[in-house]
């Protein structure tokens, strides 16, 4: 079942109406299933844009999404704002919400960041990972490996991204997931704009480092593994910069 089904199921299942009997329900559990609704909302939308399924420029109609998605208009809303302070959504007078495109630029920008965090996290991770998710990051890496043989660059970013995601979480440290989680966006994209003719197998192989330091349980490996991943992919996207430049 998809994300949005899941989410349209989800609302229509809600009761009508409080049974007289019935005890009142906490605020803070309202606000609570609320704020679940909208990342959910927010995390649809951005697997679209990434997907190419909202392109760059494109408006994102708050009614028809929330028809789409079974839901009201309010935590649809919520979700663009939230998308508009990530920065992957601009948001006109009279026009509503569109998709904002990002450039090699900002994606550059972002890699520094990213390094710092995710070594961080590598680090984190190599004492705290289970064999079941290093048999899962090693299922993410043939993922890559056989989206790149196809020529796939979108299967091949969502698996890049889910090993990352994988190892942020596996840290165990919500404050450095939080603050990756703004990243998100950045790395998600990061595939669909480089360049023509990218090897997408070599930056593939580029994660067995990372993998091979986690199964050796070695924190120090595992995070400078991470970094050279990371400021080494960054370099790929020197060319495209040049090229906006001129």
């Amino acid at each position: 079942m998809s994300t949005s089904s899941r989410i349209s199921s989800s609302v229509r299942s809600r009761p009508r109406a409080r049974e007289a009997d019935e005890p009142r329900r906490d605020p803070a559990e309202a606000r609570i299933s609320r704020s679940n609704l909208r990342e959910q909302i927010k995390d649809v939308i951005l697997q679209r844009i990434v997907s190419g399924a909202y392109p760059p420029g494109s408006r994102l109609v708050e009614t028809r999404i929330a028809q789409e998605l079974g839901v009201s208009q309010a935590p649809v809303r919520e979700a663009l704002h939230n998308l508009e302070q990530l920065g992957c959504v601009v948001r006109e007078p009279f026009r509503g919400c569109s998709v904002r495109a990002f450039s090699a630029d900002e994606l550059l920008e972002a890699f520094p960041v990213r390094a710092a965090l995710e070594a961080l996290a590598a680090r984190l991770a190599a004492d705290r990972i289970t064999e079941a998710q290093l048999t899962r990051l090693a299922e993410l890496l043939d993922e890559m490996r056989d989206a790149a043989r196809r020529g796939d660059a979108h299967d091949q970013s969502l698996a890049n991204a889910s090993f990352h995601a994988t190892i942020v979480h596996t840290a165990g440290n919500a404050t450095l997931e939080r603050q990756w989680s703004l990243l998100e966006p950045y790395s998600r994209t990061y595939i669909s704009v480089s360049q023509p003719g990218l090897d997408l197998l070599a930056l593939s192989e580029r994660h067995v480092p990372i993998l091979e330091a986690l199964r050796a349980r070695d924190a120090d490996a595992a995070a400078t593994a991470m970094y050279r991943h990371l400021i080494g992919a960054a370099k790929l996207l020197q060319p495209m910069t040049e090229g906006e430049s001129e």
